[in-house]
């Protein structure tokens, strides 16, 4: 592994050409949706505002999964310091762990200064300690067998290209009695409405993007089924739990039943401990 202006690149050759175009394709997407900024304080006002306007839905979202997270999840289990944050993107999780007194380690594929781990420069200033940042795949984490007592895949499970094989590896990183915690994944009460999302979006960035972004075949969403297999799998039982985002959201399902449309997806947090 190599180190370059604080980043640990953990990925070797073969897969950094395995992701090439998926890295390529998803960062031209993220840079035309408004994923990023020059302004430092845009960095530091997320998940609670973002400056840009371009995605405040989707931020309000964030916020309010992630004040969950830390009231309902991490505060009533006192003594977990150490976090494994993957899917951390621009670190915006891991900064706000940090000032809340916790331990965290980022990991991305993406390393960019925008929308990827470079942009954690902005936290790094305000940060006592150094962030950790690894570039990573999440099937092959460069860590030891229970060294934290938290792994939360932040906004990023759905991108996994086997959903066995990746809670497998989180399982071997987090400590016994430690938890697992899936945040802001898609799911639906049908298989066929994620099918249905994943052709959707695809449609959308050929015509908008010229290209679907489907080199890696990501699982892209949850269904019972499948949350059902994994307990299944690693003799474990998900805590589900449903944070409140709005009126608005939460009657999503029902208008599009009114108006005979795809069931929308819907975002809950799942919690698994590994047996002590």
């Amino acid at each position: 592994m190599q180190t370059s202006n604080g980043i640990v690149h953990a990925l070797p050759e073969e897969r950094i050409q395995y992701y090439a175009q998926f890295i390529q394709d998803y960062e031209r997407i993220r840079a035309a949706e408004g994923r990023g900024s020059q302004s430092e304080e845009y960095y530091l006002r997320l998940p609670y505002q973002d400056l840009t306007g371009k995605n405040s839905r989707q931020w309000e979202i964030r916020a309010r999964s992630y004040d969950f997270l830390m009231k309902r999840v991490l505060k009533p289990n006192l003594g977990y310091e150490k976090v494994l944050d993957l899917g951390a993107g621009n670190c915006w999780m891991s900064f706000r762990l940090a000032l809340a007194g916790y331990q965290p380690v980022a990991v991305d594929l993406l390393t960019n200064k925008y929308d990827g781990l470079a942009a954690a420069v902005t936290y790094q200033k305000r940060l006592p300690n150094p962030l950790p940042r690894f570039q990573a795949e999440l099937v092959r984490l460069p860590f030891q067998s229970e060294q934290f007592d938290v792994v939360i895949f932040n906004a990023s499970f759905h991108y996994s290209e086997d959903y066995v094989a990746t809670l497998r590896e989180a399982m071997r990183c987090v400590k016994r009695g430690g938890m697992v915690v899936i945040s802001d994944t898609p799911w639906y009460a049908r298989e066929e409405s994620g099918r249905q999302m994943v052709a959707e979006r695809q449609a959308i960035f050929l015509q908008r993007f010229d290209t679907a972004s489907n080199s890696v075949k990501s699982l892209e969403y949850l269904t019972d089924e499948r949350l059902r297999r994994l307990e299944e799998e690693f003799s474990i039982r998900w805590t589900v739990h449903s944070p409140w985002y709005g009126f608005k959201w939460f009657m999503r399902p029902w208008i599009a039943r009114l108006r005979r449309r795809r069931e929308p997806s819907r975002f809950r947090i799942y919690v698994a401990r590994k047996h002590a």
